[in-house]
């Protein structure tokens, strides 16, 4: 019997993907693997039998990922299974922060007496917007979001404009040809939208900063379903001032965006449709089970992807430091190797378990 631990409250949907051979269960001491969509698991005790972890979503900020491949611990997400929930979010976004129609909602309902219609036409003026029909978006990262709304916005009539310089071959071949791929500066200077779509590293922390804002052009509404440490606020609210931001978008709710003029805050919905919870759960369960039962890595975050068909009575499948990969090259067995970043990974297919010397830098070695 496999424990399967839920850490946050999971679509039901995953009873399907689990057979009888696994227990899900919101507590466990020690589990097998776990669900997770949201839950902290920084101060997480990692228990002997833990051998993966699958976020349901895309971003990983809540799970300590390298401790965790130290520990021999493979972490999954879920890229592309609420795209399309993202997407939608991004566009609503859009239309919201190009007509205020929050502003004249909160107005029109503190309207009283019998003229209520006539009131409402003398000040509707004050909630006025504009179209986004022939204006230009720029996209930073064209991932599986990315991609969704660079179609979308080109079927409502928008210039798309396209920046990320990792972009897989799956999204080159997705990616409509009249997207015109551009550098950031490009995007800055010519975009009326600005919508950002990638992770939150060391790396991309603050990448929307003064210098950012200085190149923009005057009255740009900036979305961001991303992660909010993307943008620095403290040059954001100096840009939205000085007029340079009309409007700033974000999901990621903090009390420095709170009642903002000129910033609209949602409650992180980016994900939370009933399809997209739906689709990041079987995802995650399928990827766990898959790992589990037949040590195939697809979509993890800390360790190398590797799949492999069965081809021998015993597998044995070992993740180890990646300095050590000319040890397990050597070893006379139907076998796939893959190294990514300090971690790598072997599956080995035989008539028996392989024994590995103590100094190959295992740092997990399962028996399948």
């Amino acid at each position: 019997m496999y424990d399967i631990l839920k850490l946050n409250k999971i679509s039901p949907v995953i009873k399907d993907e689990f057979s009888e051979k696994y227990s899900c269960v919101d507590e466990c001491a020690d589990p097998d693997g776990i669900l997770v969509r949201s839950a902290k698991m920084d101060e997480y005790e990692v228990g002997k039998k833990l051998v993966a972890i699958a976020r349901a979503g895309a971003g990983v900020n809540n799970i300590p990922c390298d401790k965790m491949a130290d520990k021999g611990v493979v972490v999954f997400n879920t890229p592309g299974a609420n795209a399309n929930a993202v997407k939608e979010l991004v566009l609503c976004a859009m239309l919201l922060a190009s007509r205020d129609i929050i502003g004249g909602n909160k107005w029109v309902n503190t309207l009283t007496g019998d003229d209520v219609a006539k009131q409402a036409e003398k000040g509707k003026g004050n909630f006025a917007g504009t179209e986004i029909f022939g204006k230009t978006i720029g996209i930073i990262g064209l991932g599986a979001i990315g991609v969704l709304v660079a179609k979308s916005c080109l079927a409502l009539g928008l210039k798309v404009l396209g920046y990320d310089p990792y972009m897989s071959e799956k999204s080159k071949a997705a990616l409509p040809s009249e997207v015109k791929i551009s550098s950031l500066d490009e995007i800055y200077t010519n975009s009326d939208f600005i919508t950002i779509h990638v992770p939150l590293l060391d790396s991309t922390k603050n990448m929307i900063n003064k210098d950012s804002f200085a190149k923009m052009k005057k009255g740009v509404i900036i979305l961001n379903m991303a992660r909010g440490g993307l943008v620095n606020l403290t040059d954001l609210k100096e840009a939205i001032a000085g007029g340079i931001v009309r409007k700033y978008v974000i999901d990621f709710p903090e009390e420095a965006v709170l009642n903002c003029d000129n910033i609209i805050v949602f409650p992180h919905l980016g994900a939370s449709t009933e399809e997209a919870e739906d689709n990041c759960a079987v995802m995650a369960a399928r990827q766990l089970v898959d790992y589990i039962e037949n040590g195939n890595i697809v979509n993890s975050v800390n360790y190398p992807n590797l799949t492999k068909e069965r081809t021998g009575k015993v597998r044995t499948c070992v993740l180890f430091d990646a300095d050590k990969e000319e040890k397990f090259s050597l070893v006379d067995a139907d076998k796939k190797i893959a190294v990514r970043g300090k971690y790598g990974y072997a599956i080995f297919d035989a008539d028996k378990e392989i024994a590995f010397d103590c100094d190959c830098g295992i740092k997990k070695i399962r028996v399948l």
